[in-house]
C-alpha cells in the first residue's frame, strides 16, 4: 500500500515526536527540532521547530516557542507561534500570545494579550496595490 520511502517517512515522523506523559512533571528548559505532545506538566521553556500538542490534562507554566500548536489543556505564560495556533474548546490560556494565524473553538478560555504577526502585511497590501494603480493611471 505504501512505498518503502513513504513508510520510512511515516516512521521518522512518529520517531520525531516527544511525549511528556500524564502524571509526569518536568522542570527546566527543553529545546528540540521535533514535535511535542504534552499530557503532563512542564514548568519552564519549550522551544521547538515542530508542532506542540498540549493534551486535555496537559499544563505548561512558562514560555513556548513553536511553529504550530494545538492546545487542549492549560497554559500560563508566553506563547510564540510562528504559524498556526489552534485552541480547542477545553483549552485555558492566560498570558501573552504572539501568532501567525489563530483558530479558536467555542468554549475555550482565552485570557491573554494577543498580537498577530503577518496580519499587518495583509492589511497593507491592498493600500500598496491601490497606490500602484493610482501611479499607473
Amino acid at each position: 500500500m505504501f512505498s518503502n520511502k513513504e513508510q520510512q517517512t511515516q516512521k521518522k515522523k512518529i520517531m520525531d515526536r516527544n511525549v511528556i506523559a500524564k502524571n509526569t512533571v518536568i522542570t527546566g528548559d527543553i529545546k528540540s527540532d521535533g514535535d511535542f505532545r504534552i499530557d503532563g506538566t512542564l514548568e519552564g521553556t519549550l522551544s521547538t521547530k515542530g508542532r506542540v500538542i498540549l493534551g486535555v490534562d496537559g499544563f505548561i507554566k512558562g514560555n513556548v516557542e513553536t511553529a504550530n500548536a494545538d492546545i487542549e489543556g492549560k497554559i500560563s505564560g508566553q506563547l510564540l507561534v510562528s504559524e498556526t495556533l489552534t485552541i480547542k474548546s477545553t483549552a485555558i490560556i492566560s498570558g501573552e500570545v504572539v501568532i501567525g494565524k489563530l483558530s479558536v473553538e467555542p468554549g475555550a478560555t482565552f485570557n491573554a494579550t494577543c498580537a498577530m504577526k503577518g496580519a499587518v502585511k495583509e492589511l497593507n497590501q491592498p493600500d500598496e496595490q491601490k497606490n500602484r494603480a493610482e501611479k499607473t493611471a
